[in-house]
């Protein structure tokens, strides 16, 4: 095992994406963090301090190499839209969602040597097209909804939902990019 290869402390199948399609060269380590967020939180707090506490959660156990770790926060009108619980949770959070503007912060963190070396939350604005609840009905029943912040994926069939994205679409994705290929240079990653 190369031990300059980067972890990645997450199991999402989105940033592994991201990541795979930037030729980094990675392994996966997901740190097991419950996210839980506490009441004073807004978006850009949650996603940052998750981001930095699974980043370090994971770099414990791996004190030599570096490890990125994010988090993604979905804000719509003041209330945090976590993963939906079940489908009802799901139709709440899709129909609030509804022909309005949402925020969606995702923070990353890389750490090494037991530090948080670079953190960043980066924000992109999503517009939704107006939804009748059988399109509501009918995607809850894919299932795509039940592991994403917001209970869409922009990847997939929830993307057919959005009609304007101000921002990165890998940010909405899970992962900023072109913020984290950046930090990942500065830190000896190419």
């Amino acid at each position: 095992m190369n031990a300059s290869k980067l972890i990645l402390a997450s199991g999402s199948p989105r940033r592994r994406e991201l990541l795979t399609r930037a030729h980094i060269d990675f392994e996966v380590v997901q740190s097991g963090l419950e996210e839980i967020r506490e009441a004073h939180e807004g978006a850009r707090d949650y996603a940052l301090r998750m981001a930095r506490e699974k980043a370090l959660a994971v770099a414990r156990n791996h004190p030599t190499r570096l490890v990125l770790a994010a988090d993604t926060v979905v804000e719509c009108e003041g209330e945090i839209l976590e993963k939906p619980i079940d489908a009802p949770d799901a139709a709440r959070m899709l129909t609030a969602l509804s022909g309005r503007t949402h925020t969606v912060v995702t923070a990353f963190a890389i750490a090494s040597n037991g530090e948080v070396a670079a953190h960043q939350a980066v924000t992109s604005r999503v517009t939704f097209r107006t939804l009748s609840p059988e399109e509501i009905a009918s995607y809850i029943a894919t299932g795509e909804p039940f592991d994403k912040a917001g209970a869409y994926g922009i990847q997939g069939v929830g993307g057919g939902f959005i009609s304007q994205v101000e921002g990165s679409r890998d940010n909405v994705m899970g992962l900023p990019t072109e913020e984290v290929i950046a930090a990942l240079r500065e830190h000896g990653i190419d």
